[in-house]
């Protein structure tokens, strides 16, 4: 429990700025697309530092502006344009710095551009569509996060059969199991807190959230694993240094990459929340 300190550290720092960002986007919608892109921009600038990739000013730049528009221009028109200028740009870097930068290098840095900007833009996708941005901002953060809690504290205390131990050696497969159960148990509480008190008038859909809190669970750990394995491979501990105990945005965030999409899919079939 050495780093339990640290964790409950970034937790009070951190969760009164996510109050804050709630209350804004709640007065202000674009708000949230203006922070989620910012600590888009930040993830890839992180991912890219993991190479050593920073240094060519024209593929960084290119890559962190194209998370910019990307993630910026999600729920528009424009987002094609943006791809395929993103796209463009950067084989054109290669093309003119090709004695500096080689194929492998260009497509470690689109494939981490794509992928973080994909999965952030659904965060403001999923809160956009949504009846309450509330609701859908703690559903896509606070269920995923739960599996990393609930397997931190289950693997601590029960853990002790390795769950993938070349890539990440504390994970065990009873904190798995404990933060799938967190998971659920989050989602379906998620749901009755907003149904009781806060949208007396709404209808939430559990069967819905039992699913995501089920879907998120795994994906949050394939997720994790993905991302721990680029810094296991280049030999970095973290991504950032931003929150003592977590790292940095993309230690802390790579989950949301890979289930945020999730509650965006299942709310295009199965309404998470429904007024009337």
């Amino acid at each position: 429990m050495k780093s339990l300190k640290p964790r409950l550290l970034t937790a009070a720092i951190g969760i009164p700025c996510i109050v804050l960002v709630i209350f804004l986007s709640e007065l202000w919608h674009p708000t949230l697309t203006i922070v989620v892109t910012a600590v888009t921009a930040i993830m890839v600038g992180e991912y890219l530092y993991a190479k050593g990739l920073m240094k060519p000013l024209p593929l960084s730049v290119t890559c962190i502006a194209a998370a910019v528009a990307m993630t910026a221009l999600s729920r528009t028109a424009f987002i094609f344009a943006a791809l395929f200028v993103f796209l463009s740009a950067a084989f054109l870097v290669l093309i003119l710095l090709h004695k500096r930068i080689n194929y492998a290098d260009l497509c470690y840095a689109v494939l981490g551009t794509l992928l973080i900007s994909f999965g952030m833009s659904a965060v403001i996708i999923a809160c956009d569509n949504a009846i309450s941005l509330t609701f859908c901002f703690f559903l896509v953060f606070m269920v995923p996060w739960m599996a990393d809690t609930g397997g931190f504290f289950v693997g601590a205390g029960l853990g002790k059969h390795k769950l993938c131990p070349d890539i990440s050696p504390k994970k065990t497969v009873e904190g798995a199991i404990g933060g799938i159960l967190f998971c659920m148990i989050t989602a379906v509480g998620l749901g009755l807190v907003f149904q009781l008190w806060i949208i007396p008038n709404a209808s939430v859909n559990f069967f819905s959230l039992v699913i995501i809190g089920a879907l998120d669970a795994v994906f949050s750990i394939i997720g994790d694993l993905s991302f721990s394995l680029i810094k296991r491979h280049f030999g970095v501990k973290d991504y950032g240094t931003v929150f003592p105990g977590h790292g940095g945005f993309l230690d802390r965030c790579d989950s949301i990459i890979f289930t945020a999409p999730i509650v965006v899919i299942l709310g295009q079939f199965m309404p998470l929340l429904s007024v009337g």
